[in-house]
């Protein structure tokens, strides 16, 4: 009850932080000015949790976390929230812009807000995942944007009117002080309950999610992990709730991953930052909590550095099977929906609940067809496909947000699964729930060739024909063409022929769970093979690094012999690792200057180290460190008189 009892009495003072677009205007209100929003300027839209809780803040999982609150926010280019500015200025009510705590599933940014002593963040919208992880802390959220002038005047609003519009778990869930508060117990969560009945057309998420319902809001998982950046969060956070030592349900469910940080000894921001000794400290409460509970852990790598593969990318090789619900603390979850199944991405303490009952915090979802039609061109990949949903008006808009995006159509039933993963993966830049192709013959196939198992598909197992959906997207995959992100978010993309001025680039960086499986391997390779061939290199003054997702990717290119033109052409080959993605690693910039072309899922500000970051598709990535600079591989076979161009 205790965030109810706050409210109940209005901090004194209360002081806001417009966070706006002019960074001379953020630190004017941290010095002690007070801005109405007119005088503010526009507030900033797309704050990221990378820019909340930035990398050094990540080494963190207690109360020190307040101290690192918004030290990333940019503005004009600049970053004006210096290390404890938030506590020190006595900010109690944050504003910002359109969606709000876009990017990753970090709890660490709303956890930083509260323990720097915000009690309050108003946003026009919020990104699914940040706010529920805020309801689940008991930070409390609102759309209202006229609640600003109203809090200049001193008018703290009412519970009831913090919580208008919210459904109602997520106000039962506030009005106890946060989702542990609330509270679930094993026994509510209970068995898996007999399959709901049809009751008319069904989409497949619907049709999961209807077997696994264990009661209003809650849904079984059959699946649960978590990596080294969130374990020792969440025993702190089941320790605080003295829940510490509680026998976990059904544990052989839990699957745990030391990914993140495997190369943070090569990471140039760690060694910079000193950040060393707080990842020996997070690799050491993961591996506690492991020990403790005897979990399945899935950790360094044993021969040749890394690790044994990137979390969400190894639970779609090893465990995922069509029809069931998984859960995982890493917005990229929803990876593992290419096989059919309901994943989604929480956040600590949704895992911590989900340890103690082995169920989730899930309300309903409006499902979003994506209707591929047509075949894509030569050269047009998946992550093509990807930037150009991003890229239209109404996903940058927030039309996705909260929803599940079902993949389908023709050009999707042409692609292979991992293909099909970079699309589910993707999701979370989209700002859905979670996304999903319908299970079939490739299903099968893959699960065969990568499990040994022969699956068999049940009847159930698909959309029904009339199945009502909340809105059809329609794209016609013929017209697309090698896409690019510009640097700043993944919504930035176009067309890479439409860009008459083709960047230079000093990095080039192929890897991350998106861009780190078998297809995308084979289509690094073609470009590289190719160029070997001929006797290209990656030029002087351009780094290249190709880093493999798992061990099982990595033993692919060894038994298909692609090693060979990697080291031909000059690119550093890594071992598995989310590594630079998450700047934790080689292939990371360390100047401002610097401009890096990147297969990675997201570009924010930051995100990569403080160079510019271009997204691209494995093979314009290729192309590009051979070229460097930004070019397709046809484009590059042009260049050198290829007829095949």
């Amino acid at each position: 009850m205790a965030a109810l009892q706050a409210l109940m009495a209005p901090p004194q003072p209360v002081r806001l932080l417009l966070l706006s677009v002019h960074a001379d205007r953020v630190r004017a209100q941290l010095s002690g000015q007070v801005l109405s929003p007119a005088d503010a300027g526009p507030l900033r839209d797309d704050i990221s949790t990378d820019e909340i809780t930035p990398l050094p803040s990540m080494v963190h999982f207690d109360a020190t976390l307040g101290r690192h609150a918004h030290t990333g926010f940019t503005a004009g280019g600049e970053r004006p929230i210096g290390l404890g500015a938030l506590q020190q200025a006595g900010i109690t009510v944050l504003v910002g812009g359109r969606r709000y705590g876009k990017g990753s599933s970090r709890e660490h940014s709303p956890l930083a807000e509260r323990a720097a002593g915000v009690r309050l963040v108003i946003a026009e919208s919020f990104e699914r995942l940040y706010r529920q992880n805020a309801d689940n802390l008991g930070l409390f959220t609102s759309t209202d944007l006229s609640l600003a002038d109203r809090l200049l005047r001193g008018e703290w609003p009412t519970l009831d009117e913090l919580l208008h519009g919210r459904d109602a778990q997520a106000a039962a869930i506030l009005r106890a002080g946060g989702l542990l508060a609330y509270g679930l117990g094993p026994d509510e969560a209970g068995p898996a309950p007999a399959p709901v009945p049809a009751s008319g057309p069904r989409t497949l998420f619907h049709k999961i999610v209807d077997r696994h319902r264990v009661r209003p809001g809650f849904v079984r998982t059959d699946l649960r992990f978590i990596h080294e950046y969130y374990t020792g969060l969440c025993a702190h956070l089941l320790d605080t709730h003295g829940t510490g030592q509680a026998t976990l349900h059904e544990p052989e469910r839990i699957v745990c991953f030391e990914d993140h940080l495997s190369y943070a000894d090569q990471s140039p921001a760690h060694l910079a930052q000193g950040l060393l000794g707080g990842v020996r400290r997070l690799s050491r409460a993961h591996r506690a909590f492991v020990a403790r509970h005897g979990l399945r852990d899935h950790g360094p790598a044993a021969v040749g550095g890394g690790s044994q593969g990137i979390s969400h990318a190894l639970v779609a090789e090893r465990y995922a099977r069509p029809g069931e619900l998984i859960a995982g603390t890493d917005s990229h979850t929803p990876h593992s929906g290419a096989l059919g199944c309901v994943a989604i991405g929480v956040g600590t303490t949704d895992m911590a609940n989900a340890f103690l009952t082995g169920a989730i915090r899930l309300t309903d979802a409006p499902v979003l067809r994506v209707e591929v039609q047509g075949h894509l061109p030569p050269g047009v990949t998946a992550k093509d496909l990807a930037l150009h949903l991003l890229a239209l008006p109404a996903i940058r808009a927030g039309a996705g947000v909260g929803r599940v995006f079902e993949f389908g159509g023709p050009a999707v039933r042409s692609l292979g699964t991992d293909e099909r993963a970079t699309l589910t993966n993707m999701t979370a830049e989209l700002g859905g729930l979670t996304g999903l192709v319908e299970p079939d013959a490739e299903t099968v196939r893959f699960i065969l060739e990568r499990r040994g198992e022969r699956l068999t598909l049940e009847d159930w197992m698909r959309s029904d024909a009339d199945a009502p959906y909340a809105e059809r997207l329609l794209v016609d995959a013929s017209a697309l063409s090698p896409m690019v992100a510009r640097p700043g978010d993944p919504g930035r993309g176009l067309p890479l022929a439409e860009l008459a001025e083709r960047p230079r680039i000093d990095i080039a960086y192929a890897g991350s769970c998106t861009a780190g499986k078998r297809e995308d391997f084979e289509q690094y390779h073609a470009v590289l093979h190719w160029a070997a061939r001929r006797g290209l290199r990656v030029p002087d003054g351009v780094a290249f690094y190709l880093q493999f997702g798992t061990e099982d990717v990595r033993e692919h290119c060894i038994a298909q012999g692609h090693l060979a033109a990697f080291e031909a052409v000059g690119a550093r080959v890594l071992q598995p690792a989310c590594g630079a993605c998450a700047n934790c690693g080689p292939g990371a910039s360390v100047a401002a200057d610097q401009v890096t072309v990147s297969a990675i899922n997201r570009n924010f500000p930051g995100r990569c180290g403080p160079g510019a970051v271009w997204l691209a598709s494995p093979a314009t990535v290729a192309a590009s460190a051979i070229a460097g600079e930004l070019l397709s591989f046809a484009e590059l076979k042009a260049r050198h008189g290829d007829g095949n161009a």
